[in-house]
């Protein structure tokens, strides 16, 4: 696509599109659907600003993988800073091993597993065996040479499959007994649809944003929120994990219960200050380790 024929409507129906395989990018390489997100958000503000302010662009799906692949890059680097325990491994050229059984693997891996690769070898394989760009795509959006892609994907391929032979330690999670109590009391009110109680429990400066669609800002514009629930039937609320962070999992009873989304509420003592609702982001359902509260 020439850039000449690459105007903001083109661009906007391309993220439409890509949203879900940036995604998968994006929450591979954080390791967290949620955060996953939020670098997909981050990328395409920045390509949005890229291109309004005259970018030049050949290659339209490439350039935008580039852009989150720096905006990963930029998340976790500020991570680092936080938590200071990510490290690079050292890197040499090694010959390119691409097989479909890599690929089976990758796909099928968690995010959690993922997170034991460095960021340059989280990166290959994600691209290679998740994403199927090829070698030289990979060294265009992640701007390594090709010595370097091709070592990243072998190390990080070979770390991946001695994982998944590795037996699984990871203990479920809990949650602290406060916090339950307020996540049934927002759920028990949700689902008696007594909208009229969850709306007291909302603050008055509260931040809603709806994954995929609009954001909402103070009591007023979110209260507009719980109408659009009342309105329809496919879903109820439980309690849950993802990515072991607590929420709440919206399941569709019309569909054996399956959860079809999920909400994450921010708390201030007992007020509801924050609801991120992921019920129209299923991307991020797809690749989310979902676990519903025991008991």
């Amino acid at each position: 696509m020439s850039t000449a024929k690459f105007d903001r409507a083109a661009l906007d129906a391309m993220l439409v599109g890509l949203r879900p395989k940036l995604h998968r990018y994006a929450a591979r390489m954080a390791g967290s659907t949620v955060e996953g997100e939020d670098i997909v958000q981050e990328a395409v503000v920045k390509a949005l600003a890229a291109h309004d302010g005259g970018a030049a662009v050949e290659r339209p799906e490439q350039w935008l993988f580039r852009i989150a692949h720096n905006a990963a890059q930029d998340h976790l680097r500020r991570r680092q800073r936080e938590r200071s325990r990510m490290t690079e491994a050292d890197m040499s050229a090694v010959e390119d091993l691409s097989a479909s059984a890599e690929a089976r693997l990758a796909a099928a891996t968690s995010l959690r597993s993922f997170m034991q690769l460095t960021p340059a070898q989280r990166s290959a394989v994600i691209l290679v065996d998740v994403l199927g760009l090829s070698l030289h795509e990979t060294c265009e959006v992640t701007g390594a040479t090709l010595a370097a892609a091709k070592a990243a994907l072998h190390r990080g391929r070979a770390e991946l499959k001695a994982l998944a032979s590795a037996p699984d330690e990871v203990p479920a999670p809990k949650l602290d007994p406060e916090e339950e109590r307020r996540l049934r009391r927002y759920i028990d009110l949700f689902n008696a649809r007594d909208f009229d109680g969850v709306r007291a429990l909302i603050a008055e400066d509260i931040e809603l944003e709806v994954v995929n669609r609009t954001r909402l800002h103070g009591k007023k514009e979110a209260s507009t929120y719980f109408g659009n629930y009342d309105r329809v039937s496919d879903w109820a609320l439980s309690p849950g994990f993802v990515d072991g962070q607590p929420a709440i999992l919206i399941r569709n009873p019309l569909a054996d219960d399956a959860v079809r989304g999920f909400m994450l509420i921010g708390w201030r003592a007992d007020e509801v200050v924050g609801i991120r609702d992921f019920r129209y982001a299923p991307y991020c359902v797809a690749d989310a380790d979902i676990r519903a509260l025991e008991g």
